[in-house]
């Protein structure tokens, strides 16, 4: 889904990181790598109203960080739940509380790898979503 031809200048290594949907019967996953907010407005600008950004599962891009996860694209993914792949005690403070919160209003059932350890998704033929973490 992205980078398209037009390329992104700025943070080129984060704004032109892979974008990427999986989709399979009714359940879809929305894979963002480390784009921010100005990615975010060029996808919606190609796919917004379509449907075609909503997602079941949403991996967060950039760590949660603040400069990423708007509050427009999260209207357009809708996802019910949210992965965020975070190393614990990260220099950075990610996820940043923003970025929770947001997810939060949305009513999306947050994972993050500095709290839960490795996430396992597994999806059966039923559609049967199952999570599993290495939880101590």
């Amino acid at each position: 889904m992205w980078p398209n031809e037009e390329q992104i200048n700025d943070n080129i290594l984060n704004n032109n990181s892979i974008v990427a949907k999986i989709n399979y019967k009714s359940f879809s996953m929305l894979f963002t790598g480390d784009i921010e907010a100005i990615a975010e407005e060029k996808i919606l600008e190609e796919y917004k109203n379509t449907n075609i950004l909503k997602a079941t599962l949403l991996k967060v891009a950039h760590h949660g960080s603040k400069t990423s996860t708007t509050e427009e694209f999260l209207y357009e993914t809708k996802p019910k739940i949210s992965l965020i792949g975070v190393g614990k005690n990260n220099t950075f403070g990610h996820p940043n509380k923003s970025t929770i919160e947001k997810l939060e209003a949305i009513n999306s059932r947050i994972y993050r790898t500095d709290e839960y350890g490795e996430i396992i998704i597994k999806i059966n033929n039923r559609l049967k979503l199952n999570i599993k973490t290495n939880l101590k």
